[in-house]
């Protein structure tokens, strides 16, 4: 008992062996990793900003398209002879004497020089000068009147006289809006696709990389899912950074040029800027849009990866190699 006791006592203390962390199959920061996170990042940037351009375009030319169809333009043009005031009061009597008209307004004289001033300059005499005089038609959408009538009526009555009620133009601005969404979509595809093939790529490179580690612990027993599920781990990862950061900065050029056409709402570049794409507001649609792009660019890196991988892993699983 005393020996026993004695090799006891004298036995050496015995030691916790601290457990080694577990390493990821992937690493999670290497050269190739952070290219990768800035590549996914530039194409989200980019497929956000295809996004909310569309938005755009397509809310202002909604916009044009609403304005454009309630106002028709009566146009009446100097002719020696004609009373120019006269003329635009008989103008103003027979357009809203039809039926859907709400209102006819003729444009003075200092409203036409104001219109004119951009190319002509200040202090205009439109007198000395045959600038055609408007009266504006302000219609009902919902009923508007017989422009076919009224254009016989008034050329019929006023020498120069002429009704634009542009329809022309409402169907060019239609269909210039359904090409610019089109074009959008197909861009914005594009670059989803880019994004999934640079994923796929790095997928294939970071398991060439790690081939060896990762065929033996495939033959030792770890199931693919396991191993899919490591690389779809690191590369949502890698896809939340990317999506992130790309559609962070897209709101952030949208919100910067909203607020600068709201700093220089009379200067004459912003009013040009407003009249083609409106206050650069793409609205809850378009940044709920640049959301889903996150999302969407996030869970296609994800699955691309787990897809590469289970490809790459049936590949190695050939008869004879297991033996």
């Amino acid at each position: 008992m005393t020996d026993a006791a004695e090799i006891q006592t004298t036995a050496p203390p015995r030691r916790e062996v601290a457990q080694r962390p577990q390493q990821p199959i992937v690493p999670s920061q290497t050269v190739s990793g952070n290219a990768l996170v800035l590549v996914i990042a530039i194409m989200s940037f980019l497929s956000c900003l295809t996004l909310g351009t569309v938005a755009l375009i397509r809310d202002s030319a909604s916009v044009w398209q609403s304005q454009i169809s309630r106002e028709a333009t009566i146009q009446i043009k100097p002719i020696d002879g004609v009373d120019m005031e006269a003329a635009l009061a008989s103008a103003q009597r027979v357009a809203s004497g039809f039926a859907g008209v709400r209102e006819a307004k003729i444009v003075d004289a200092e409203a036409t020089a104001r219109l004119l001033s951009p190319w002509l300059g200040e202090g205009i005499d439109l007198k000395e000068l045959p600038v055609p005089r408007l009266v504006i038609v302000t219609i009902d959408e919902n009923a508007p009147p017989d422009f076919a009538a009224m254009r016989s009526m008034l050329a019929a009555e006023i020498k120069g006289a002429s009704l634009d009620d542009h329809r022309t133009w409402v169907d060019r601005l239609v269909s210039m809006g359904r090409t610019t969404v089109i074009i959008g979509l197909v861009a914005l595809a594009l670059m989803l696709t880019a994004t999934v093939l640079t994923v796929i790529f790095a997928t294939r490179g970071a398991m060439v990389g790690n081939g060896q580690i990762i065929e033996v612990l495939h033959f030792v027993g770890a199931d693919s899912s396991y191993i899919a599920r490591e690389f779809r781990r690191h590369f949502l990862r890698t896809g939340i950074k990317g999506a992130t950061g790309g559609g962070a900065l897209a709101v952030l050029i949208f919100l910067t040029l909203g607020w600068w056409t709201s700093r220089n709402l009379a200067t004459p570049q912003a009013d040009q800027a407003i009249a083609l794409f409106g206050d650069f507001t793409i609205g809850l649609s378009g940044y709920v849009g640049i959301a889903i792009v996150i999302v969407a660019v996030a869970a296609l890196t994800a699955l691309t990866s787990h897809l590469t991988v289970i490809a790459y892993l049936h590949d190695i699983e050939m008869p004879g190699r297991e033996s």
